[in-house]
């Protein structure tokens, strides 16, 4: 590694550990959404809503048959082959987590391991009891790894890239919600935002200010103006800027200008610019995570990871 005093691998496995953990959290927390819209109007095409779940969420349906919410869960809850599902990001955390033994502290590890032994038998209970139990773990185990990364870890690089990782992932899983059109409350429950947002704005879900508060709030945690501020203020701290003029660091730039549209955006006419906005933090999320895998991670091999978010 060029800039950083430590191993290209271990950068590497910190960086996705981060990514393929706030990836599960994301996706439990958007199907626990999507299956609460389907329990709470009857009236919903359960067909139509599954394609339209898989398309926002860049996956392929299963087959070309009706498609049921026990079909999306198996490919987006179980699959371990599907490194975009639930199962499959966690087992791949998992993996890189064993690669990164020596810089995670003992109890991260344990806690992924436990996590990673405990899916088959919480599927089946999931099967039995439905599946809010199995979501609903997913994301205590996510918050409890986070918690564990902040109460245990040196705040070094290898804390750097684990944030990193975390908060790209945030932003290129936020930008899809726009696929809930006009499901204002599904969008809030999907981002983990419902109760932090009826704190702030009361129990009236104004489009406008659901818009605000996911892209441009800078207090709540989940809003895509604060991970991008994360991710700059990791990406400037591992490699601080010296240049007299513009930016030289391919990964820091498409944050930064991505941080900054947000921050300056005119509030009043977010809402019309929001399909505008979302592609725009996607493809700042493609470019930084290319460059950031370009310029730390190099590798004798190439190695293919799985959903950029595009």
């Amino acid at each position: 590694m060029r800039t950083v005093g430590m191993l290209s691998r271990i950068a590497e496995s910190l960086f996705w550990i981060g990514r393929y953990v706030e990836r599960a959290d994301d996706t439990a927390r958007i199907l626990d959404a999507f299956l609460a819209r389907i329990l709470e109007d009857p009236w919903v095409d359960e067909d139509a809503a599954c394609r339209s779940l898989l398309a926002i969420l860049g996956s392929a349906p299963p087959h070309d048959a009706r498609l049921t919410t026990g079909d999306v869960l198996e490919l987006l809850g179980f699959d371990l082959d599907n490194p975009s599902s639930i199962a499959g990001a966690l087992s791949s955390a998992r993996e890189n987590a064993r690669g990164a033994r020596e810089t995670i502290s003992s109890e991260m590890w344990e806690c992924l391991n436990v996590t990673w032994h405990s899916l088959p038998s919480r599927r089946v209970a999931a099967e039995h009891l439905g599946p809010a139990l199995f979501l609903g773990f997913v994301r205590e185990r996510a918050a409890v790894l986070a918690g564990l990364a902040e109460s245990t870890m040196s705040r070094d690089d290898g804390w750097r890239f684990l944030v990193l990782g975390r908060s790209l992932e945030r932003v290129d899983m936020t930008a899809p919600q726009d696929g809930f059109a006009e499901q204002w409350r599904t969008v809030l429950r999907a981002c983990g935002a419902d109760e932090s947002f009826l704190r702030t704005h009361g129990g009236d879900v104004v489009p406008q200010r659901v818009a605000e508060f996911l892209l441009l709030d800078r207090l709540f945690p989940r809003s895509a103006l604060h991970a991008l501020t994360e991710a700059e203020d990791c990406l400037e701290a591992l490699a601080p800027s010296t240049e007299r003029a513009g930016m030289a660091d391919a990964a820091r730039r498409p944050v930064g200008q991505a941080r900054t549209r947000l921050e300056y955006a005119d509030a009043a006419t977010l809402l019309d610019d929001l399909p505008t906005h979302l592609r725009a933090l996607q493809r700042a999320c493609a470019a930084a995570s290319a460059a950031v895998k370009a310029r730390y991670f190099d590798q004798t091999m190439p190695v293919a990871w799985a959903h950029e978010g595009v």
